[in-house]
């Protein structure tokens, strides 16, 4: 594929704090790829929604309001009724070490936590995108 890798980064929930989702958007479009960003209080169903529109290789959510739990996994559910599970989904933010394996099991493909150098994320998405 000759385009590039296109990521939709968004804020679920009623999180009211961005700085980390626009650092990461700034760190991925320096790296080369496409970043659209939905903004702050998307549902999932906004995110899915914008994901499908803009023909996104990557959904990136960045939570910090605790619901983590029920909102990733809800994104990974509707991409699914939607026939788009070949979008990698990452989510980032304050998340407990403990909740990690369970968004994992739920479909979410990584979680990167507070600290996570923005190379690694880079480096995740660059192996393990799916291409259509």
């Amino acid at each position: 594929m000759n385009r590039p890798i296109r990521v939709l980064i968004a804020k679920p929930g009623l999180d009211g704090h961005d700085r980390g989702a626009k650092l990461i958007a700034r760190a991925l479009r320096d790296a080369g790829m496409e970043v659209i960003y939905t903004g702050l209080r998307q549902t999932p169903e906004q995110i899915v929604a914008a994901a499908i529109q803009e023909d996104v290789d990557v959904v990136g959510m960045s939570i910090l309001s605790g619901a983590h739990n029920h909102l990733l996994p809800k994104v990974v559910e509707l991409l699914k009724a939607q026939g788009a599970d070949d979008i990698l989904v990452v989510g980032g933010g304050v998340i407990p070490d403990d909740d990690i394996p369970g968004l994992k099991s739920s479909g979410i493909d990584e979680v990167f936590t507070p600290g996570t150098a923005t190379t690694t994320t880079i480096e995740f998405i660059k192996n393990n995108v799916k291409r259509k």
